[in-house]
């Protein structure tokens, strides 16, 4: 499952949610049919999407069988997400952020800087969080200038960065 975005909030009386979307534009979550929410990230429901639409900065939905704001408020906080065949095919050098969760993160010295654990967008550029241990190491994803090379075939990104940062 891939997640695209998550239920935020109420919207109204007659069981709309409030949707933070993961997707750019921001409305085209609502293209993707069906979708799974889930509370946990685990146990995936499949959810009929009735209607929705772009409201201010924002998207609200509304989803089958939430036919009031005590269920919708009930939805707060799970995570919507589509299969992984529902997405687009990738342009050469473009990448799904859930592509790059989990690979291995190694500098132009050979050393292992850790694992992908999640990314975060900034608005300048986005951000590798990676883990070590306990360690974690933040390192920009900047393409060319940071990130020398991304191999999905090999599991590995190879980035222009110091160990000690």
């Amino acid at each position: 499952m891939i997640p695209v975005g998550r239920i935020s909030g109420v919207y109204g009386v007659r069981g709309w949610v409030r949707i933070f979307s993961y997707t750019e534009p921001r409305e085209n979550i609502i293209s993707y049919r069906p979708w799974f929410i889930s509370k946990n990230k685990a146990d995936w429901t499949e959810t009929v999407l009735e209607d929705g639409r772009r409201h201010g900065k924002g998207v609200v939905a509304q989803l089958a069988g939430c036919a009031d704001r005590d269920a919708a408020h009930a939805l707060i906080g799970h995570e919507i997400a589509v299969r992984r065949d529902q997405l687009p095919e990738t342009a050469s050098g473009e990448y799904y952020w859930n592509d790059l969760i989990g690979l291995q993160v190694i500098n132009v010295q050979d050393e292992k800087l850790g694992r992908i654990d999640h990314l975060l967008e900034t608005g300048a550029n986005d951000v590798l969080v990676l883990k070590e241990g306990e360690r974690e190491r933040l390192i920009p994803f900047v393409l060319e200038q940071v990130v020398l090379q991304v191999d999905l075939d090999n599991g590995v990104i190879r980035v222009d960065w110091d160990k000690d940062f």
